[in-house]
C-alpha cells in the first residue's frame, strides 16, 4: 500500500461551480500511487546527491509535499517560485508576472522544478531560463500534468505525472479563481 495513501473520502462523481459542472477524472488512490512512482524514480536518480526541489505557487504546493514525501532514500531540500499568469481565468494570460523568487542559493546545486500542470510552458519556461541564470549543476523538471498538444517548449519535462488532453482540470492543487485547490482528487471540467 502505498506510504501516501490514506482512507479516501466519499468522492462525488461531479461537482457545479456557478454554470460549471465538473466530472471526476483521476481519483486520489490514482494520483497518490502515480507519485509514489514518480518519488521512487527520482530517488534512483539521485542516489548519493542531495537535490533542492523548487515547487510553483500556489499551484504545485499539495504535488509537491505528496512527492518530497515520497522521496525517503536521499537527502533535500525545498524552496519556492511564486507566479502569476492565469489571474481568475481558465487560460493563460501569456504574461508571466514573478511574486516570489527562490531564497535558496542554487549555483552548483541539483535542482528539480516541481509544477503543478504544463499548458503552454511559458511559465515553465520563465522559471527554467532564470534557474539557468543562477548556474545549477543540474536541472531536471517535474509536473504532475502535460498537455502535450498544447505545450510549447524546446526542452524535455523529465517526470511527468499524466499526459493529458486540453481541457481544464481542477483539484489536487489546482484551482478555477483561487477555489477548488482543496479537492483529493482531479475534476475536468465537462464540454
Amino acid at each position: 500500500m502505498s506510504r501516501l495513501l490514506t482512507p479516501a473520502l466519499d468522492t462525488p462523481s461531479h461537482i457545479t461551480i456557478g454554470s460549471d459542472t465538473f466530472e471526476l477524472y483521476l481519483s486520489e488512490s490514482v494520483i497518490a500511487e502515480r507519485v509514489e512512482q514518480l518519488g521512487k524514480q527520482i530517488e534512483q536518480d539521485y542516489a548519493g546527491k542531495s537535490p533542492i526541489f523548487i515547487g510553483v505557487l500556489n499551484g504545485a504546493f499539495i504535488f509537491m509535499a505528496d512527492l518530497v514525501r515520497a522521496v525517503q532514500t536521499i537527502d533535500l531540500e525545498v524552496d519556492f517560485y511564486k507566479l502569476s499568469s492565469y489571474g481568475n481565468r481558465k487560460i493563460s494570460s501569456g504574461n508571466v508576472k514573478e511574486l516570489k523568487s527562490v531564497d535558496a542559493s542554487l549555483a552548483g546545486r541539483d535542482v528539480i522544478v516541481v509544477e503543478d500542470i504544463v499548458d503552454s510552458g511559458i511559465s515553465l519556461t520563465y522559471i527554467r531560463n532564470e534557474i539557468l541564470k543562477l548556474q545549477p549543476s543540474s536541472l531536471r523538471l517535474c509536473a504532475l500534468f502535460f498537455k502535450e498538444e498544447m505545450a510549447q517548449l524546446d526542452f524535455k519535462v523529465d517526470y511527468i505525472g499524466f499526459t493529458i488532453p486540453k481541457q481544464f482540470v481542477i483539484g489536487y492543487g489546482l484551482d478555477l479563481a483561487q477555489k477548488k485547490r482543496n479537492l483529493r482528487a482531479v475534476y475536468k471540467l465537462r464540454e
